[in-house]
């Protein structure tokens, strides 16, 4: 008999093509997909542990989809990031679950299903699922993972030793991923991994990015995206990659954490803040917009040290910022550094970092005003009335989104748009 399949997915957009790859392989075994978890004969949790909010976060999901066994749900498993970490914890505490799979084990799903029931799983060739997915984003864009794990040490992140070394995709698998998706109606494909600037350094000793960019860009994919980019791998090189390439998306997201080099270096972080600002000012120079992500009330972060970050924000003013509070995860080097802080000082830093992001991003978009923009048309809001969509300079979900009004438009294509006024981190505008 088949089974119904429901999956819950946690955490990161690589966590997502994680789920993604697991559920062609769940129906490439006989099994089917559902949305409907109260109709779920199986639910598979798939988890993040990356901080501890994250893994709150997942015991709580664990624990209200244990509830769906009172109804259909016959089997519940969790997968991902927080067995790989504590799987013995998980299973003396969660005797509600009935299997934990680490992610080395997500080809075996199918497998680890069938011995839930006593029966043999339907055979697969491993062949037909590599570099196959099923897409659970919009049809019109997809994530690309180029590799898994990192090297990069940093001494508040748990990646490491959840997700092990660096690992590089090879350039054929990733191509011909790419040609699946275009033929699926994928328009956009953003790249993701722990660190995308690193990719083929674990092969070839040195970044292959651009040439995988180079070779993706001749697919019939509409729009390159790039994200996770560390600012010491962000060459000259890759700058003008980007500025040049038409296939690539005029953006990149370098996460720099801090600009205080005292903090940089007890973060065991390889660039200066010296090296940051040069960095950020090139890609401006070049029209790139910028995403990163600042961590604020790490050890030893004084007042005159986050003075040094709020002012980076407040004069160079990155596109779009990312801003997170410290957390102290006992496992890594930094919970032995002296110097903590409150939890009451790390969030004011971040409301007052905030707080001058949101004036920056109204100070931008009112220089937007009366410029015409591409515009990807992606949904409604019918609180609005207004279609949404976003352009090459925001990244989905995420970033600023655009609202305009039209007569007719169609999911997944661009529009001209011109821009009439803002919300906040918002444009508005009318379709021309």
């Amino acid at each position: 008999m088949k089974k119904s399949v429901g999956v819950i997915t946690l955490g990161c957009d690589k966590n997502r093509v994680d789920t993604e790859t697991m559920l062609y392989r769940l129906v490439s075994g006989g099994y089917d997909i559902t949305n409907d978890y109260d109709g779920a004969q199986v639910l598979i949790v798939n988890t993040c542990a990356f901080i501890e909010s994250a893994r709150k976060e997942a015991i709580d999901v664990i624990l209200a989809a244990a509830r769906y066994k009172e109804n259909a749900c016959e089997k519940l498993i969790v997968t991902g990031c927080l067995p790989q970490k504590y799987g013995a914890e998980l299973r003396a505490g969660l005797p509600e679950v009935d299997s934990f799979v680490g992610i080395n084990d997500y080809d075996n799903i199918c497998e680890i299903i069938s011995s839930l029931y006593n029966e043999l799983a339907t055979p697969i060739k491993d062949e037909e699922c590599r570099s196959r997915r099923i897409i659970t984003t919009p049809v019109h864009y997809a994530y690309l993972k180029i590799a898994d794990g990192c090297d990069n040490r940093c001494t508040f992140c748990t990646i490491p030793s959840i997700r092990g070394k660096y690992r590089s995709r090879d350039i054929g698998s990733l191509v011909a991923e790419a040609e699946e998706l275009a033929e699926q109606g994928v328009k956009e494909l953003i790249l993701v991994a722990q660190d995308v600037t690193r990719y083929g350094y674990d092969i070839y000793g040195e970044s292959k990015l651009i040439e995988l960019l180079r070779i993706l860009s001749k697919t019939d994919i509409h729009t390159i995206r790039l994200m996770y980019c560390y600012p010491e791998l962000v060459t000259d090189d890759l700058i003008e990659e980007i500025a040049s390439n038409g296939k690539l998306a005029k953006y990149i997201d370098v996460p720099i954490q801090h600009i205080d080099d005292t903090i940089l270096k007890l973060m065991n972080r390889r660039s200066s803040g010296a090296d940051i600002e040069r960095l950020f000012i090139k890609l401006k120079n070049k029209g790139i917009a910028v995403r990163t992500t600042v961590m604020v009330g790490f050890p030893q972060e004084t007042e005159e040290r986050f003075e040094k970050l709020y002012d980076f924000i407040e004069r160079i003013a990155p596109d779009h910022v990312g801003i997170f509070a410290y957390s102290k995860e006992e496992e890594t080097p930094s919970a032995r550094i002296k110097g903590h802080l409150s939890k009451k000082i790390k969030m004011q830093r971040v409301n007052k970092l905030g707080e001058l992001h949101f004036t920056n991003c109204k100070n931008r978009n009112e220089k937007t005003v009366g410029k015409i923009l591409s515009v990807l048309y992606e949904d409604i809001d019918y609180d609005r009335n207004m279609f949404v969509g976003r352009c090459e300079y925001d990244a989905p979900d995420i970033d600023t989104k655009v609202y305009f009004t039209a007569d007719f438009v169609e999911a997944g294509e661009y529009y001209d748009v011109k821009i009439t006024g803002y919300d906040g981190y918002d444009l508005l505008g009318e379709k021309i």
